[in-house]
């Protein structure tokens, strides 16, 4: 049975789970006669042979246009699943002209193809969704749906790219369930992390228990392959590069042609020369804890950031693992909400009406670190910042 779903995205950060497939509903379709079908085959271009239990999903082509009025930021997906003979179908398609692509692992795929970043730098969420699709436009099929009438639709899909290596620890023992951070360079000669990371991870991917790894489904290109610890997020991960740097902008490259396998990969992450790097936040000229901020850890020389993380509740904050160097600790959107007002008057709370708490803004601050060693308790005391009137908020 084809699985149909319909899903729907909701800005960039989300375009990821729309390329990526959506919650199943095997519900059948009730016929309508307003609406057509969809039916075809997808291809394996490198064998010949029929993409089995691909994904195949359809695109209005009105979102591809950035004064489609596509929804504020959303739109409607058809989605169905080939067979063993890599046909579909798609029922009670509403009439329009849309385009369609298939994927399967192993596969192009426009989740590893796209530079989120760039598309980022558009003003609307429309125009980020326009920016991310048209940047794989030439790999999709268009197609016409009519009312009561079957469109046929026949899509290839292209054997990927992959990178394969193992990361280890110095003593030789293998380094299991990390996972790993990978940059593509442009053709403007920057480099672009590959996947959205909008999300915890922008990639899925984790060494296997003997430290091996295997990241697939790329467009040929050149590429920094940097090994990341599983602690919470990508952003406050320790990373080691391909090379044994710890920076991004010294990792060595591996270039990689259409379908090219590209073995030997390896990483190798030490166990020596990384400290910690941790204290708390005391804003005002009380000392206390704020409700909340964030905390950057930037490189001297240029400012790349290399970790960031949110401040605990208590005030505190911590980095592990970080290697030694010079660095700017810099904490930053620091605000809290005095909430002393709330308890005035509780004795009869129901009859009159609280008032807001007063949210305050602290201006942000940065100090230069020296990091030789663990520095558990440095104190990062940011100043409140002027306030503005009612009218000027």
């Amino acid at each position: 049975m084809h699985v149909i779903r319909r899903c729907w995205l909701w800005t960039l950060p989300a375009i990821c789970l729309l390329l990526s497939g959506c919650p199943e509903d095997d519900s059948p379709r009730k016929p309508d006669p307003t609406k057509g079908t969809v039916t075809g085959v997808v291809i394996c271009t490198d064998t010949g042979k029929p993409a089995r239990f691909a994904e195949v999903q359809l695109l209005p082509a009105a979102v591809f246009s950035a004064n489609s009025n596509s929804g504020n930021g959303h739109l409607d997906l058809e989605e169905t699943a080939t067979g063993l003979d890599g046909r579909f179908t798609i029922e009670a398609v509403p009439p329009g002209d849309y385009y369609a692509f298939a994927t399967l692992n192993g596969y192009l795929d426009p989740e590893r193809g796209i530079d989120f970043n760039r598309a980022k730098q558009q003003d609307s969420d429309d125009a980020q969704i326009v920016e991310a699709l048209n940047q794989w436009k030439e790999h999709f099929a268009e197609v016409t749906v009519s009312a009561q009438h079957t469109s046929e639709l026949k899509l290839a899909i292209e054997r990927g790219a992959e990178i394969d290596g193992t990361v280890s620890y110095d003593d030789s023992s293998p380094a299991i369930g990390m996972r790993f951070q990978l940059l593509r360079k442009t053709a403007q000669g920057d480099w672009t992390a590959v996947g959205d990371s909008g999300s915890n991870w922008a990639l899925e991917e984790k060494s296997d228990s003997h430290g091996r790894f295997r990241i697939t489904n790329l467009p040929a290109g050149e590429y920094k392959v940097c090994t990341l610890f599983p602690v919470k997020s990508e952003e406050s991960a320790p990373r080691v590069c391909l090379g044994g740097s710890f920076r991004k902008k010294n990792a060595e490259a591996v270039k990689v042609s259409d379908g090219e396998i590209r073995g030997g990969t390896d990483i190798v992450i030490p166990l020596t020369g990384m400290f910690t790097v941790g204290g708390n936040v005391a804003a005002g000229m009380d000392g206390h804890a704020p409700n909340g901020a964030r905390i950057h850890l930037l490189y001297a020389d240029d400012r790349e950031e290399a970790r960031a993380a949110n401040m605990r509740r208590d005030g505190s904050f911590s980095f592990d693992y970080v290697p030694a160097g010079d660095y700017v600790l810099r904490v930053a959107d620091v605000q809290d909400t005095n909430t002393a007002n709330q308890n005035a008057g509780s004795a009869d709370s129901s009859s009159s009406p609280q008032p807001a708490p007063e949210v305050h803004r602290y201006l942000d601050k940065e100090i230069p670190l020296s990091v030789q060693s663990d520095m558990n308790d440095v104190t990062m005391q940011p100043q409140e910042a002027p306030k503005t009137n009612s009218a000027d908020q």
